[in-house]
C-alpha cells in the first residue's frame, strides 16, 4: 500500500498575487489524475490535531491565538497570511496529515502527504507562510509514543528549515539536516545538526553531487541512526521558483527525489514525503513540481523498494 494522504480542506482562500499559491494543494491531486498516477496511491484523509497534542512543540498562548483568531497585526506580517477560519482548520489538519503519512510509512515502508513542510513555525509564533511545525510535531510524537527510537528530519527545501531546528535544539533523538541555498531566506540561520549551504545559481549535477556525499555522511554518522525519516521535498528550488535562487529542472528535482528514497528504502528505513515550499505565477507548474515526489515514490514502489 502507497498512501497519499490529502484533504479537500487545504487550499487557502488569498488575495490574487498573493506570493504564497493558495490552491496548489487542490492543483497537485488535479496534476496526479492528470498524469494517471493518483491511482497507484490509496488516498488517506487525516483528521485534526488537538491544541492539547499541538503543546509538544508550540506553546499555548500561540495556539489559543490561531485556534481563537487573535493573532496581532505584527505577528500575521511575520507569518505572511491572513488569518481566516480557513486557515485555522486547515493547519489543525495538515500538522496531523504529516502524522497520519508518517505512521503508514512505519508500517508499509513509504507514504506520502500532499502538504507539510511548514519547517519556519517555531515555538511561539509562525513565520514565512507556516503555521504549525508538522515535522517537528511528527518526529516528537512518535519518539513520545514509542513508536521509533530516532527520527532523520531531511529537509531539502531551498529555505533553512529554522524552525524545526530551533524547536528540536535539544532533542537528541532527533537528527535534523536541511540542505538549502545560503543566500535566502530567513536571513538569520538556525543550526541544526547537519547545515548544507549551497550557493545561488546551483544546478542540476552539481546539487545533486553534494546531496549524494550528504546521504553518505548521514549513513556514517553513528548520531543518525534513524528509525524513520521525514523527507521535506520542497520545490522551491527549481530554477524558475519564484523565491528560489538555485537552478534544478524538472528531472533534476526527480532525480534528488528517487535518489532520497531508494537510499533509505534500500537500508530498509521508513520514509515519509511532503511537499515543502513552491513558488511561482502559474499554479498548475509549480502543482506539476510537486508531483514529481509522487512519481518518484511510486517509481520506487514499483520496483519493489517501497
Amino acid at each position: 500500500m502507497l498512501a497519499l494522504v490529502t484533504h479537500p480542506d487545504y487550499d487557502i482562500p488569498l488575495p490574487d498575487g498573493h506570493r504564497f499559491p493558495a490552491t496548489k494543494f487542490s492543483k497537485l491531486i488535479a496534476s496526479l489524475h492528470d498524469q494517471d498516477l493518483f491511482r497507484h496511491f490509496t488516498p488517506v484523509t487525516p483528521t485534526a490535531v488537538t491544541p492539547d497534542d499541538l503543546g509538544l512543540v508550540h506553546c499555548s498562548e500561540y495556539i489559543a491565538a490561531i485556534a481563537e483568531g487573535r493573532l496581532p497585526e505584527d505577528a500575521l506580517r511575520v507569518l505572511g497570511l491572513k488569518w481566516s477560519a480557513v486557515l485555522r482548520n486547515r493547519s489543525f489538519l495538515a500538522v496531523n496529515g504529516t502524522m497520519m503519512a508518517a505512521r503508514y510509512a512505519l508500517v508499509h515502508g513509504l507514504a506520502c502527504h500532499a502538504a507539510g513542510g511548514t519547517h519556519h513555525a517555531h515555538f511561539d509564533y509562525g513565520a514565512g507562510f507556516c503555521v504549525f511545525n508538522d515535522l517537528a510535531f511528527t518526529a516528537r510524537r512518535l519518539i513520545a509514543e514509542g513508536a521509533v527510537r530516532s527520527v532523520l528530519i531531511l529537509d531539502c527545501d531551498v529555505h533553512q528549515g529554522d524552525g524545526t531546528a530551533r524547536i528540536l535544539t535539544d532533542d537528541t533523538a532527533i537528527f535534523t539536516c536541511s540542505l538549502h541555498c545560503r543566500n535566502n531566506y530567513p536571513a538569520r540561520k538556525a543550526t541544526s545538526d547537519l547545515d548544507i549551504e549551497i550557493e545561488a545559481g546551483t544546478g542540476d549535477d552539481d546539487y545533486i553531487a553534494t546531496l549524494e556525499a550528504v546521504l553518505k555522511r548521514l549513513e556514517e554518522d553513528e548520531s543518525c541512526q534513524p528509525d524513520l525519516v521525514l523527507y521535506d521535498a520542497g520545490v522551491d528550488v527549481h530554477i524558475d521558483d519564484r523565491l528560489g535562487k538555485l537552478a534544478l529542472s524538472h528531472d533534476g528535482i526527480l532525480g534528488r527525489d528517487k535518489m532520497v528514497i531508494d537510499h533509505f528504502r534500500r537500508r530498509n528505513i521508513p520514509v515519509a514525503t511532503v511537499i515543502g515550499g513552491g513558488y511561482g505565477h502559474d499554479i498548475d507548474e509549480v502543482a506539476y513540481r510537486h508531483s514529481l515526489v509522487f512519481q518518484a515514490a511510486q517509481a520506487c514502489t514499483s520496483a519493489g523498494k517501497g
